[in-house]
């Protein structure tokens, strides 16, 4: 972890390309999530899309380890970042906990028909699609969380908007990190 800490800090400072970069969570976002994650119903998938690296897929690994024949399938749409994410989690050794899927989520996620944890940290754009294809198949006490709300807030106020008037789930802004949008299925 602290390998990739300190690349995205180096990104971020020497101009890196934004699509380029490694694009990650800050430490207490990840703690947060791991939280989260041991906190989800037992029954379901733990998805998770927009890999980079795979510096919060670490992190949510954390609560798998403690769950029996739990996997986090993560998905990346950059090739070269899937590649990336390979080599952290051979690095790791926690390859047995996760499946990388290396394309566009929006064509795999709604396919799960129980999910217990997903979280959404990828282009901006791509949020309401996931959102839907994903909530509707949460368990009962199923988690959603999106990554930048707070950073993006005026990207992504609609979004958080709409989540917050969906009578599916219980929503709130988390402020750490870069904000993160909580919804648990009711």
């Amino acid at each position: 972890m602290e390998a990739l800490e300190a690349q995205d800090m180096q990104d971020r400072g020497d101009g890196t390309p934004h699509h380029k970069r490694l694009r990650q969570i800050p430490a207490v976002t990840g703690k947060f999530l791991a939280l989260m994650a041991a906190s989800a119903p037992d029954e379901g998938a733990f998805l998770e899309v927009g890999t980079s690296a795979g510096y919060s897929a670490l992190w949510i690994t954390r609560a798998l380890a403690e769950r029996k024949d739990t996997q986090l399938i993560t998905f990346e749409l950059l090739p070269e970042k899937a590649d990336l994410a390979r080599e952290t989690f051979k690095k790791a050794k926690v390859e047995s906990l996760i499946e990388l899927v290396n394309g566009d989520a929006r064509g795999n996620v709604g396919n799960y028909a129980e999910v217990a944890f997903c979280f959404l940290d990828c282009e901006k754009e791509m949020y309401p699609e996931v959102y839907d294809l994903v909530v509707p198949n949460l368990v009962p006490g199923g988690l959603f969380l999106a990554d930048n709300v707070t950073s993006h807030a005026e990207e992504l106020q609609e979004f958080v908007e709409n989540a917050e008037r969906d009578h599916r789930v219980d929503s709130l802004v988390v402020t750490i990190g870069k904000g993160l949008l909580l919804c648990r299925k009711r």
